[in-house]
């Protein structure tokens, strides 16, 4: 390992997104504690804050929502200076800042160098000059594509950290088991066999029609007799109501009725979670729950890691598509055959695959980015 870092006692670990990317972050957060001992910080926004609490090697968290980086609230540009002067009063060692392929780093790059922090490791497309200590140029997506997972350890190996273990783990309260029991049986819900539904979505585009969830979970009930368990956060509590009344009495809307440790028991407890690319399926993945996934084709690098079940890719909406032009670039190389909305009978038929034990595991990322599809890099000129 990198003697600098090596003697780090206090790290700084940035990823300010929402709650599937601080998921995917954590084998590289696992493997920097494991091989400094440092005290872990990790500075993410009001929606991944939340997750990290179950994440073993997390020692605190600075909850902040940036604004370079997408969230419904941003943090105001008067409180700047504000965060900035808390950052300088944790007196960190280093900082580590894991990114999507098609996000800027600069700022926080800016916002630690400016925190005084000695140590400041990321990828970036552009020459950070003295913004970076430790620059990783970025080749993604243009030279090749790497799952999240990958992505953030193989950035960690470039100062000499080497992830003994590249499993997504939660460590979840014992209590939440005993509070989910009886809000199961306060339902009745425990009286048949259930699968969880989770429909909501952070963003419009990844969305599959509610029309279509109704119909799935019909189809689903009829072949079965399982109850449907339709999970959300407490904004979505009239979408869980809706789908509930549409698909019947064995519909149960659960939206805002489980905290997130209660809740991510329940994915541990089900034989099967249907859901769209949210952080429901990287918590499915990380308590090894069998799924049946949505995919909307926004970034092929966040299919559920290490997952197990099946990914049902679709096109987001023309009108719904980014206007980054790195993940434009991307569309197009993914998207050369349209992928109109899936058929809820395929939904069924993969969750009656499932659910009779042919279970398979999930591939890292869709077919189309595996290395010998990708295309060459093609200079642009201006």
């Amino acid at each position: 390992m990198n003697d600098a870092w090596s003697a780090c006692k206090n790290i700084l670990c940035i990823r300010a997104d929402n709650m599937g990317d601080v998921l995917m972050s954590s084998p590289a957060i696992r493997a920097l504690k494991q091989h400094t001992g440092a005290k872990i910080t990790l500075l993410t926004s009001c929606m991944g804050s939340p997750i990290a609490g179950y994440l073993a090697d997390i020692d605190e968290v600075i909850s902040i929502n940036l604004p370079w980086v997408q969230s419904k609230e941003a943090l105001a540009s008067n409180t700047f200076l504000e965060v900035l002067n808390r950052l300088r009063g944790f007196n960190f060692d280093a900082a580590v800042i894991f990114s999507v392929y098609s996000q800027n780093i600069l700022p926080s790059a800016l916002l630690t160098f400016l925190a005084n922090i000695p140590l400041r490791l990321a990828y970036c497309r552009e020459n950070p000059y003295e913004l970076l200590t430790h620059w990783v140029p970025d080749e993604e997506p243009y030279t090749l594509v790497k799952h999240q997972v990958q992505r953030d350890m193989d950035l960690i190996s470039s100062i000499g950290v080497k992830a003994e273990s590249d499993i997504i783990e939660l460590t979840l309260p014992a209590q939440s088991a005993g509070t989910l029991r009886e809000k199961l049986l306060q339902r009745k819900l425990n009286e048949k066999p259930w699968v969880v539904l989770h429909a909501g979505v952070s963003e419009l585009k990844r969305q599959y029609p509610e029309h279509l969830w109704v119909e799935a979970a019909k189809g689903l009930i009829s072949q079965t007799g399982y109850n449907i368990i339709l999970t959300g956060s407490k904004f979505e509590k009239r979408l869980t109501q809706r789908l509930a009344a549409a698909i019947g009495n064995e519909a149960h809307a659960a939206g805002g009725l489980f905290s997130l440790s209660e809740f991510c028991t329940l994915v541990k407890q089900a034989p099967l979670v249907l859901s769209v690319n949210t952080g429901t399926i990287h918590v499915a993945a990380a308590t090894k729950t069998p799924q049946v996934v949505l995919y909307a084709k926004t970034n092929p690098q966040h299919f559920p890691w290490k997952g197990r079940g099946k990914v049902l890719c679709f096109d987001v909406l023309p009108d719904l598509k980014s206007k980054n032009e790195v993940i434009r670039y991307v569309d197009k190389v993914w998207s050369k055959e349209v992928t109109p909305a899936v058929d809820p009978s395929l939904i069924v038929a993969h969750a009656l695959d499932i659910l009779k034990g042919n279970i398979k595991l999930i591939p890292q990322m869709p077919k189309e980015f595996l290395p010998e599809h990708l295309p060459p890099f093609q200079s642009r000129e201006f």
